[in-house]
């Protein structure tokens, strides 16, 4: 009787952790794969079809997002879309305790070059060992030891006419390639020009590219690490040498005509760029133009050549010439145009009269909205529109 009641509860508890460890297994199988299972009816003909919800994601909306944004990996494309390009050692920039000029990068540059270094320099060399020589002779034959009775010669004809038209032949023989290169450096562009406006205040540059949809960039100097206020960015040697680098560089296309326009906010400012031959007074209320075509990509310097204020050796210039699709993606991340392609589309003019409500009175635009990253300059981000 003892043996049958245990015997009872062992088989009862056997069964209650039987049906314990039996039911989640039920619910489990049981509820899915019946839905799963169970294959759907045909649809009536005419009936529309129940929308179904995916049960697992869609890789295939990924895809697009990184497609849409290739620039942002584009290894040209840096800090505010500029292309990133280091300094080369040499070129584009003065070298301490170099004699010449600087390598040229311009037709008329190489041109000036040629001028200075294969007639300029022989000429002066030839002309001043010349009177040397003649200072030489002077002092030796000519002297009150050598020479006790001077001579009374008053006149010499063929001297006389020598050393009146040796000189004028010499000024003819600089005139003619001189004018000529003159002429050359105020030719007018060709109509496929790409025109840069540069704005000088005291004391930054301003850029605007009116031919890519008038986007405007301002270009200031990069201080010194111990110079450089907390979160500001300082000069760095890929930024360029000292008093040389900027925060905002000029972006030119290689071998396409560039036509340059400068002016002035403030005082008289001069552009100048010596690796393209290039030195443009910047005059208040006056245009000046001129032009140039880059002939090889690199990063090139320059400063303003005109005295403007207590500032004025604070005013560098950083060109970087790129290929011409370089430069078009450039463009494109500033926010600006290029040829062929659709313009963006323009905020409409508060001033302008609507057919319903009539004009606004005492209407005023909105500035539009610079595309450029931050200064760390204390003078601002400029004038723009100027």
């Amino acid at each position: 009787m003892r043996f049958g009641f245990k015997t009872a509860m062992l088989a009862a508890g056997l069964m209650l952790t039987g049906a314990g460890y039996a039911a989640p297994q039920t619910n489990t199988v049981a509820a899915p794969p019946p839905a799963v299972a169970q294959p759907t009816p045909p649809p009536a003909v005419g009936a529309v079809p129940a929308a179904q919800t995916p049960t697992t994601p869609r890789p295939a909306t990924a895809q697009p997002v990184a497609a849409a944004t290739p620039a942002a990996n584009d290894p040209m494309l840096v800090r505010d879309g500029a292309p990133e390009m280091a300094p080369t050692p040499g070129i584009g920039m003065s070298v301490d305790g170099a004699i010449g000029i600087q390598p040229q990068v311009t037709k008329n540059g190489e041109r000036a070059a040629n001028f200075h270094n294969h007639i300029l320099v022989w000429l002066i060399s030839i002309i001043s060992l010349f009177v040397l020589i003649l200072l030489i002779i002077v002092m030796v034959r000519f002297n009150r030891r050598a020479n006790p009775v001077p001579s009374k010669t008053a006149h010499n004809t063929l001297l006389e006419v020598a050393w009146t038209l040796v000189p004028v032949l010499i000024l003819f023989a600089i005139a003619v390639p001189s004018i000529g290169l003159l002429q050359a450096q105020f030719k007018a562009p060709p109509a496929n020009a790409i025109t840069l406006k540069a704005t000088g205040n005291q004391w930054y540059w301003t850029y605007s590219y009116p031919d890519n949809g008038g986007f405007e960039i301002t270009s200031n100097i990069l201080k010194e690490k111990d110079e450089a206020q907390p979160g500001e960015r300082a000069r760095v040697d890929a930024d360029g040498p000292r008093l040389l680098a900027v925060d905002n560089r000029v972006v030119l296309p290689v071998g396409v005509p560039i036509k340059l326009l400068t002016t002035s906010a403030d005082v008289i400012h001069s552009w100048a760029v010596p690796a393209f031959w290039i030195k443009l007074d910047a005059v208040p209320g006056r245009i000046n133009e001129t032009s140039f075509t880059i002939e090889k990509p690199g990063l090139y310097f320059g400063q303003c050549s005109e005295l403007c204020g207590p500032k004025h050796g604070y005013m560098p210039i950083a060109v970087e010439a790129v290929p011409l699709d370089v430069y078009n993606r450039w463009v494109v991340a500033k926010g600006g145009t290029v040829a062929g392609a659709k313009p963006a589309a323009t905020a409409p003019d508060v001033n302008a009269v609507n057919a319903t409500t009539g004009p606004t009175t005492n209407a005023t635009i909105t500035p539009p909205t610079s595309s450029q990253a931050p200064t760390s300059n204390p003078a601002g981000a400029g004038n723009p529109g100027n």
